[in-house]
């Protein structure tokens, strides 16, 4: 794999190493993070409400169009 060069503040080159363990690559570490979004990426859309029912009122409509 071909590397290539991105640059940094030292501050977020400190902050990114609170998210590895001894001996993790700058690589292994964005990898991590970005695992880690994509997780709650999909945690917030599986969890969103937004125009969402509740499981009584779900029931309560179907009974009155199923009794129609």
């Amino acid at each position: 794999m071909q590397n290539t060069t991105i640059a940094i503040s030292p501050q977020i080159k400190e902050e990114m190493q609170q998210f590895g363990t001894k001996g993790d690559s700058y690589s292994e570490i964005i990898l991590k993070l970005i695992k880690s979004a994509r997780e709650r990426q999909l945690n917030d859309l599986l969890m969103d409400e937004e125009g969402t029912v509740s499981i009584g009122e779900a029931l309560a409509n179907a009974k009155k169009r199923w009794q129609e």
